[in-house]
């Protein structure tokens, strides 16, 4: 009987992910995403080019891998149906190798005008949504209101589109000032729902637990990161579901007891997008060089992201919430110019030294950082932890030591064969 490893973001999200799923997946039968929607950027690079997923599995490029979208996923057949035909131009059929959970809910034209409307009337307090709609698809989840990809093998599934459709356009007159026309956006909606039905719907929670009973290892593909949680991230600045290991278990369908390693992803520095806190945001020329080095430009929205030395306090926090057992640095490479590499080991707010993430998610806090000395050399060539410059080595050392978690792998270049397995 095998047990399900999880593959999950450390901080607000863009860590990875999709590159870590890539080079993990020749060791996994199945990879599986358990929640989040289409806001997901997930980028693979490979062949000398680029691919950025924002639905499917980051093992769909990896031949003889099942890759399931989980009930915890909330969909839009618009963006699954472009996505899929652009694997398929580059990788052939996929058809045997994607399978949509019956329990997984449906984003409808209506749900991305919600979005939009609500977004507009917040004024300066806008949370950064994507405007995907996913905020009140799992508002409607939530509601008992949903439209899952189940109830599309009914007979009566376009009369309960409609039904929801209409409570949706109820709701958009709360907006008076917000214009909207959804009529080709559904007819695109409609066409692409006709489109997926090639791809078997299936009980995801029966097929995920048989994999692992048969002994077929199994990956749980996370999206977003671990501080925009729901329940334990930076409230009202985070996303629509569960990011941390926990949301497993509800968007797969599998026991507490069934989850093995948890691999925890996070950059050598932080970025975020969208509003919130970011207590270690940077707005100098330090900032800006992580970000035209580190490209830091969002893979689903094409915003600039904000970026700012690595956060221990958080991080530590992220590992705790999930249980983290393996450690994954990435973009190591972009601070390789960099004469000083500082760390946040603490907060200070009114006078008190915080060591704790606190309920308010680090706002208007005064990072305590700590300094280090840049490697200032070339990592992109490296591929043996030996051959690492030491004062590198001590960065990866004192994280480990901070964290309680081996750093299992390095990432030292955006290439999927640019890392190093400790």
């Amino acid at each position: 009987m095998s047990k399900i490893d999880v593959v999950l973001g450390l901080q607000w999200g863009d860590e990875g992910k999709g590159k870590v799923v890539d080079v993990l997946a020749p060791a996994y039968k199945v990879v599986a995403r358990f929640q989040g929607g289409p806001n997901a950027g997930h980028s693979l690079v490979f062949d000398d080019g680029a691919f950025v997923l924002h639905t499917v599995p980051s093992g769909i490029f990896r031949e003889g891998t099942v890759n399931i979208i989980g009930n915890g996923v909330v969909v839009d057949p618009v963006i699954l149906s472009e996505e899929i035909r652009a694997i398929e131009q580059r990788a052939g059929s996929i058809g045997g190798r994607l399978m949509i959970s019956r329990r997984a809910h449906l984003i409808l034209p209506t749900h991305r005008m919600l979005d939009a409307a609500s977004e507009a009337a917040k004024g300066k307090s806008k949370i950064g949504s994507t405007l995907k709609g996913i905020g009140p698809a799992y508002m409607d989840k939530t509601g008992r209101n949903g439209l899952r990809f189940g109830d599309l093998e009914l007979p009566d599934w376009r009369s309960r589109y409609e039904a929801l459709k209409e409570k949706h356009i109820g709701l958009l007159s709360l907006y008076p000032d917000f214009h909207f026309d959804i009529s080709e956006y559904e007819r695109q909606w409609l066409a692409a729902v006709e489109e997926l039905r090639r791809f078997p719907f299936i009980d995801g929670e029966t097929a995920v637990n048989g994999y692992l009973d048969a002994g077929v290892p199994v990956l749980a593909e996370g999206a977003q990161g671990s501080l925009l949680d729901i329940d334990f991230g930076s409230y009202p600045f985070v996303t629509s579901s569960n990011t941390m290991a926990s949301g497993v278990c509800t968007g797969l369908g599998v026991a507490p007891s069934r989850v093995g390693r948890v691999y925890g992803i996070f950059k050598a520095y932080c970025t975020r997008v969208g509003s919130g806190p970011f207590p270690t945001e940077l707005f100098d020329a330090d900032g800006e060089k992580l970000r035209s080095v580190g490209h830091e430009f969002g893979a689903t929205t094409g915003r600039p992201r904000r970026c700012g030395w690595l956060d221990m306090v958080a991080l530590k926090y992220a590992v705790m919430m999930s249980g983290v057992t393996d450690l994954i640095l990435m973009k190591s490479d972009v601070l390789d110019e960099f004469e000083t590499v500082k760390v946040a080991t603490a907060y200070r707010k009114d006078g008190a030294v915080l060591e704790a993430f606190p309920y308010d998610g680090g706002e208007a806090v005064e990072p305590v950082y700590r300094e280090f000395a840049g490697w200032q050399c070339d990592l992109s060539g490296i591929r043996s932890f030996e051959a690492l410059p030491q004062a590198f080595k001590d960065y990866v050392a004192y994280i480990e030591g901070e964290t309680g978690c081996p750093v299992r792998m390095i990432s030292v270049g955006p290439d999927r064969d640019a890392v190093i397995v400790r």
